[in-house]
Parts: C-alpha cells; sequence; structure tokens
C-alpha cells in the first residue's frame, strides 16, 4: 500500500474551501475528471456521512462514501469500488485556517492490482497530479473575482 498526501494554501476562507472540495461536482473543473456526481445524500449534509459520490477520471471510475464529516475541518472517505479495481484504506481531506487562507491536505492510501512497485512509479505520481489539478480548480474557483465585481480586473 502506499500513502499519498499532497498539500495545498488556498487564500479563502476555511468554510468556502470546505465546501468546494466536499462538492464533487467541482472537481470537473480539473482537465482530469470527466464527470463527478451526487449519487446518494449523506447524513444531516448533503456531502455527509455516508454521501455516494461517483466520479469518472481519465484514469478509471471511483465510488466513493463518506465516512466522516466534520465542517469545515475534515472529511474521510472510502472508495468501495474503482475501475480499474484498487485496494482503498484511507481518504482524507484536512482543512486548517492559515495566515495565507486554508491549507488543505488531501491524503489516501491504496495500491492498484498491478502490484506495490506500478503503484509506486506509475500510479501515485498519476493520482498526485490529478489531486494537484482539482487543487489547482479550487484555487482558481475561490480566488478569481467574477468581471465587474469588487476586487476584478474590470473595477
Amino acid at each position: 500500500m502506499e500513502t499519498l498526501t499532497v498539500r495545498r494554501v488556498i487564500a479563502a476562507p476555511i468554510a468556502d474551501v470546505f465546501e468546494w472540495c466536499t462538492t464533487t461536482t467541482n472537481y470537473t473543473r480539473s482537465p482530469f475528471v470527466l464527470k463527478a456526481r451526487l449519487a446518494r445524500p449523506g447524513a444531516g449534509a448533503p456531502y455527509g456521512v455516508g454521501a455516494v459520490r461517483l466520479h469518472t477520471w481519465v484514469i478509471g471510475w471511483f465510488r466513493e462514501r463518506i465516512t466522516a464529516y466534520n465542517p469545515p475541518y475534515d472529511f474521510d472517505y472510502a472508495v468501495d469500488r474503482s475501475f480499474p479495481p484498487a485496494r482503498h484504506e484511507l481518504g482524507r481531506m484536512t482543512f486548517t485556517e492559515v495566515a495565507e487562507g486554508t491549507l488543505v491536505v488531501w491524503t489516501t492510501t491504496f495500491q492498484v492490482p498491478l502490484g506495490a512497485a506500478f503503484t509506486r512509479v506509475v500510479a501515485k505520481p498519476v493520482i498526485a497530479h490529478v489531486f494537484g489539478r482539482i487543487l489547482d480548480a479550487a484555487d482558481t474557483a475561490l480566488t478569481t473575482a467574477p468581471a465587474g465585481r469588487p476586487g476584478s480586473a474590470y473595477e
């Protein structure tokens, strides 16, 4: 099993970053996520405990279930099914207020069926890249002011 962690500071309030990252449909703003939808709402919140998220990436398909939900600080998920099939032990995103905005730490522990070496050498860097691009999309969405509004280039 390999553990992968991607960190990023997004210059936006913690509640906004948490909401963006839990809302699976936002992931399609990355060129690597083709489709994403909420298949079943969670308890107490659409993306709360028990929510089921479906993602189709250029590298595969994933059915995730939210297992912990503590807004705006963290949520955990498990990949219940995937294609290609993979073992998955942990998915977690944590959010911490920092001087520059919100620190996002995205961690996953997994292994693809071609073995530990393939997971480490090929799958881990590819998944790290996709996670990074999703966080790039979050950063762009949350820090770029719409045209004609305060803070925009068109003031």
